[in-house]
């Protein structure tokens, strides 16, 4: 069975095409579009230019899957659609100009998912996951391979960048205006950092590009998928000193996520903090293989 399965995130619209044989993935093709649905969010609603981007984006996809033999075409939404407030009539458009049907997954269930792909690959039997996307972060605790606790914060990567910072990084003044926001989504969150977890589980883009940093500033492997809690400190230092060797350290090793890694990274180190976490791991697997797991190899 081919799937072709897209996530309609809310910086970027990913869509991967797995040959799925014995309940085993393997990934074909995968590509992304940096779409920034987010930030076609005007008050609140979701304008006419963001509806057209995604149904563009969606159709462009759809044109893509034609050249392969897909038996599944399946489309889920997170955040970008989820935390709008014309939700309802955003989908039925997008539904009826695609003739595609948009699965709209609560911020609870995306968490979940996020567990069951990134456990796949990882094999940690307890700790934090955390899936720091462009619209939402979300952060799940498990012991004993088993999910203790699942929340969703309406903060991520790109609304963080829009709500606070004016040029392309942030001054001063803006990322401790960026801290105060993480510290108030985090506080009524409070319930899910009251036990402490050596071991986090990372996931999503800006983690990854995390990662990528990492090796390159603290002559790491290729291969090594862990950040110290010290190194995420020291990384965040060195990229946030808002000056051309900072600039150029991202463009080098993250350009698509020039505006959005420093506040991603932020959201990630104050979870960190609450959970006196020291070990960051990386997980490739997401949100994606989780929902591929779950929903459709599962059925």
């Amino acid at each position: 069975m081919i799937v072709a399965l897209v996530d309609m995130g809310s910086n970027t619209v990913r869509m991967n095409v797995y040959e799925c044989k014995n309940h085993q993935p393997e990934l074909l093709f995968s590509a992304k579009n940096n779409t920034g649905l987010i930030g076609y969010v005007v008050d609140g609603k979701m304008s006419v230019k963001g509806i057209k981007a995604a149904i563009n984006v969606l159709m462009e996809y759809k044109g893509i899957v034609n050249h392969f033999h897909v038996d599944k075409f399946l489309v889920f939404a997170t955040a970008s659609l989820r935390n709008i407030e014309n939700t309802k009539q955003v989908v039925e458009i997008i539904e009826k100009e695609t003739d595609i049907k948009i699965d709209l997954i609560s911020g609870e269930d995306e968490a979940r998912l996020d567990f069951v792909g990134a456990t796949r690959l990882i094999p940690m039997d307890h700790g934090l996951l955390i899936d720091i996307g462009g619209g939402s972060t979300e952060l799940v605790t498990f012991e004993n391979k088993k999910i203790v606790d699942a929340v969703s914060i309406p903060i991520g990567s790109l609304n963080l960048y829009r709500m606070c910072v004016s040029h392309l990084l942030p001054d001063k003044k803006e990322k401790k205006l960026m801290q105060k926001r993480i510290q108030d989504e985090m506080d009524k969150v409070s319930h899910i950092f009251k036990k402490d977890y050596f071991l986090i589980c990372g996931v999503g883009g800006t983690i990854r590009a995390g990662r990528k940093l990492n090796q390159v500033l603290f002559d790491r492997a290729d291969t090594d998928n862990d950040i110290e809690s010290g190194e995420l400190k020291k990384l965040l230092k060195i990229i946030g000193a808002n000056d051309r060797q900072a600039l150029d350290i991202i463009l080098q090793n993250a350009s698509d996520r020039i505006h959005t890694i420093i506040p991603g990274l932020m959201i990630l180190n104050e979870a960190v903090k609450r959970s006196n976490g020291q070990l960051i791991t990386v997980s490739d697997y997401g949100v994606r293989e989780g929902y591929l797991f779950s929903r459709v190899l599962e059925e």
